[in-house]
């Protein structure tokens, strides 16, 4: 397993070297979706790819999330820029959620990795109370009558107010939303050093390699620049059920940026707005060993 974390970490680091890249290749591992986000500056990214969401609002989050291009663009360098604004007559934020619409399940006895190549804007951290980025996947149940978070969610990174800190956070069980294996609702995570804004390679890794197939052997690690910063097993669950909705069962991926809700709070007369604090997202990719 060292061996793989260390190619991670040298492949992540060229990739973060060239971040007009498509998804990098790494030896032993299958492509088996990505998008490097090629077109023209100000085009929708790929529909045939991501379901572009307009109708959510959740956690009391304030912003609108719309199709315009001034949140959601291609920026024509192989990137697609996640970009909250502000109305200057209403105060009304706007702002931008994508999903994907392929579905991912983790095989037996392989290592998935779902991972992206992510930098924000570079407002200070003063300017940024109340934005809330984020790289996550929900599970697919969500779609099909189970609620959260019974559904299974797998936050791979997150930060909120532009603090010097990234998130990963697991959401699972708890019918009632309340306690449970994963602390809901505030989830069962880990914390790491985000030292600057710029680009970085977020991954979460499903390891399904445990000999003799023992769910309570299975670990999904977190890891920036291929270095794990946490990680949770099946045994740390404790249940195969719920166990199963993390790292057996179809999840989707989302990238968006909230403003405000019920973590990072309301944003207030210094936060900025427009690319100052957008986020900027090179690739993302899927892989299986």
């Amino acid at each position: 397993m060292r061996t793989t974390v260390a190619l991670l970490s040298l492949l992540s680091l060229l990739s973060s070297l060239a971040s007009a890249n498509p998804a990098p290749l790494y030896p032993g591992f299958q492509l088996l979706w990505s998008d490097g986000f090629q077109g023209s500056a100000g085009q929708t990214p790929d529909q045939g790819k991501w379901n572009i969401i307009t109708d959510l609002r959740v956690n009391n989050e304030v912003q609108t999330y719309t199709t315009s291009n001034t949140n959601l663009q291609l920026s024509g360098g192989n990137t697609v820029q996640l970009v909250p604004r502000k109305d200057p007559s209403t105060g009304e934020w706007t702002s931008a959620r994508i999903e994907s619409r392929s579905t991912f399940t983790p095989s037996p006895g392989k290592l998935t990795l779902f991972s992206a190549l992510i930098r924000f804007g570079g407002a200070p951290q003063s300017s940024k109370q109340g934005v809330w980025p984020a790289f996550w996947l929900l599970g697919d149940a969500i779609h099909h009558g189970t609620p959260w978070p019974l559904c299974g969610e797998l936050d791979v990174m997150e930060t909120v107010n532009g603090l010097p800190t990234a998130y990963g956070t697991t959401h699972c069980g708890a019918g009632d939303g309340v306690g449970g294996p994963c602390n809901e609702p505030h989830g069962r995570g880990g914390a790491v050093a985000l030292g600057d804004y710029e680009w970085h390679t977020w991954t979460l890794q499903v390891d399904r390699t445990n000999p003799g197939g023992n769910w309570r052997g299975e670990v999904v690690r977190w890891l920036v620049d291929g270095q794990v910063f946490h990680q949770v097993s099946g045994a740390d669950i404790g249940d195969q059920g719920i166990w199963s909705t993390l790292a057996h069962s179809p999840m989707f991926v989302i990238l968006n940026v909230a403003v405000g809700g019920n973590w990072p709070g309301a944003p207030n007369g210094a936060t900025a707005d427009s690319y100052d604090i957008m986020m900027e997202v090179d690739y993302v990719a899927v892989y299986s060993s």
